[in-house]
């Protein structure tokens, strides 16, 4: 029997982001929630493998009251997270489940950098199958990590700290890693979302890599809401990162009777129970208006078979190959023996397979035609912890049936939970859906928690409904407005002239400057994009594209509508100005927006 720490009878257990913000509107101190969390994380605990202690917490609150009374409002303003061990967070250190490995890092990674900018607060590191390789939890010097709801099974891997972390009501959200799967079998093992983003969406600059060009940092929230706010964080573009991407922007549409594609026949390695809570979440689907289509997933097995039989584990060595070639002993036995497959190849052999990837990669590209996604369990069974250390890798394996090939592909997913099977254990769905498909992906995620809502993790506590999803925008150009036509501003009747509809307030990211243009009537702010700026205030609003132009035609010089970049790493039309009229001009920048400008006038 493998023992498991509760979750402490702290009054923020299983708390979801909103009700940590509801908490502070009514008047809570950061200090008076978090220290009793801090304090109370278990030494025991198997989920972690550094925990911040009362000084290091004193010293990200004081820095986090110095940001609120520098930068007003912060979407995350006191939220506790918990961070996989194989990304870094300064001042902690990152050892990846290998304690010879580990090393104390200056810097932050980035994702942390911008969840830290919206006042979330790290509260420790969590455990992980060694180097992030691993879908079972159990590849760890610190202890395998049991399942939040039976500890004689395993938690999923690799991100199985931050799993449990979530699940047991410590943390409202926590971030993990995705390269086979290990951000989604967690999630489909503790009742949880797990958001695997496209790759390039979230920053992976200040993560140890398992496979570079592979590797997601992803999200574990208790609801779908939870996990679409930290993702608005974490994503955004970031230029010293050479596998970021620019988002483009993509329509919040779904169709009345979307069309998803399911294995032709499903392997459940003799899980019975697994097999009937998946037959049932079908039935759900069906009764919401879903198609399920049987669809040949031969290519997605043959990709999802390169990974970890080809040359793509080579990624892996290169990651960590002094420890490797130096010191191999410092390896778990079954990382060490996966890893060291890489020596098994050459340079012809990596291009060969990437040939082969291409090809399968094309004939992928035709199963998913004519589909919305794909629709398949997030794993095929949940072994228990003494099952997999008696057979490590074939257990492992399993788990991976319908993950590996995701990332292979360039496809984003959301696995969430289906229910509660027989015997008590959890089990998950995912939703797999092309590139940069993130946003229909949440909304499918809100209808199905609305229509088979779970609890909150392993607790026996309700979620709230979710947030209604984002209107459609098909036929719609999305319009980001800085000055005159904010709402309750002057301009802003030509906006509603023209049957706009404002979707959010956001911001940009932090390369812009803004401008106060002398002799304007009314007064309008000068947006100008010179890189090294702050975050500027600004509305989303979607035009009907036919309006749009007669929009555009009212626009004066030196005034124009650009691409913007928000903050999230969208990417939107909206007003910009020409550098040669600020000179002269008031540079307001630190305001933070044009609305705060005026109220100093």
């Amino acid at each position: 029997m493998t023992n498991h720490p509760s979750a402490p009878p702290l009054s923020t257990a299983f708390w979801t982001l909103a009700d940590w913000a509801a908490a502070y509107r009514n008047g809570a101190n950061p200090a008076d929630l978090l220290a009793p969390l801090v304090a109370a994380l278990d030494d025991a605990d198997p989920a972690w493998i550094t925990r911040l202690d009362g000084a290091a917490l004193a010293a990200r609150l004081e820095r986090l009251v110095q940001q609120r009374d520098g930068a007003g409002d912060l979407p995350l303003y006191g939220v506790p997270f918990a961070v996989k061990d194989n990304i870094d967070v300064a001042g902690l250190p990152t050892t990846c489940a290998c304690p010879d490995f580990a090393y104390v890092p200056e810097t932050s990674a980035a994702v942390i950098a911008r969840l830290e900018a919206a006042g979330a607060v790290v509260i420790g590191k969590t455990n992980l199958d060694q180097f992030a390789t691993g879908l079972v939890g159990t590849r760890s010097p610190y202890g395998p990590v049991p399942n939040s709801f039976d500890p004689e099974y395993v938690s999923g891997g690799s991100s199985s700290g931050s799993a449990s972390a979530v699940a047991r009501g410590l943390v409202p959200f926590a971030l993990g890693t995705d390269t086979a799967g290990s951000g989604r079998v967690p999630a489909g093992h503790n009742n949880l979302v797990g958001l695997k983003p496209t790759r390039g969406l979230v920053s992976t600059r200040g993560l140890v890599p398992a496979c570079r060009t592979l590797d997601c940092i992803t999200v574990l929230a208790l609801s779908v809401d939870d996990a679409d706010a930290a993702l608005r964080v974490m994503a955004g573009f970031d230029a010293e990162d050479p596998y970021s991407r620019h988002a483009p922007a993509r329509p919040v549409t779904w169709p009345a009777r979307p069309v998803l594609g399911v294995p032709l026949a499903y392997d459940w390695f003799g899980d019975t129970n697994a097999e009937s809570l998946h037959l049932d979440a079908l039935q759900r689907l069906e009764a919401l208006g879903v198609e399920l289509k049987p669809v040949d997933f031969g290519p997605l097995f043959e990709t999802a078979a390169l990974l970890y039989e080809g040359p793509w584990v080579a990624e892996r060595y290169a990651a960590i190959a002094p420890l490797m070639q130096k010191h191999p002993e410092s390896v778990h036995p079954t990382v060490r023996a996966i890893i060291g497959r890489a020596t098994n190849f050459s340079a012809v052999d990596v291009y060969q397979a990437e040939y082969g990837r291409m090809a399968l990669a094309r004939q992928a590209e035709n199963l998913m035609a004519g589909l919305d996604g794909l629709l398949v369990p997030t794993a095929p069974t949940i072994p228990t912890i003494a099952d997999v250390l008696a057979d490590p890798v074939t257990l492992n394996s399993r788990m991976g049936v319908y993950t590996n090939f995701v990332n292979l592909l360039d496809w984003s997913a959301i696995a969430l939970p289906a229910g509660i099977r027989n015997d008590g254990l959890p089990a998950g769905i995912t939703l797999i859906a092309p590139s940069w498909h993130e946003a229909r992906l949440l909304e499918f995620g809100r209808s199905w928690q609305a229509a088979s809502p779970w609890l909150r993790g392993a607790s026996g506590q309700p979620l709230p409904a979710p947030m209604p999803p984002a209107p459609s925008l098909d036929g719609q150009v999305v319009l980001a407005v800085v000055g005159a036509h904010l709402s309750g501003m002057p301009l802003n009747w030509q906006l509603a002239e023209r049957g706009a509809v404002l979707l959010e307030a956001t911001q940009t990211s932090s390369a812009y400057r803004l401008y106060a243009l002398p002799g304007t009537v009314p007064p309008k702010p000068g947006l100008v994009r010179i890189g090294a700026g702050a975050p500027i205030a600004v509305e989303l609003w979607a035009m009907p594209v036919e309006r749009f132009g007669s929009f555009v035609a009212l626009i004066p010089a030196p005034l124009g509508i650009g691409t913007l970049e928000l903050a999230d790493g969208r990417s939107v039309q909206g007003f910009v100005c020409e550098s040669w009229a600020t000179a002269g001009a008031q540079d307001i920048t630190a305001l933070g927006g044009w609305r705060a400008y005026i109220a100093t006038r």
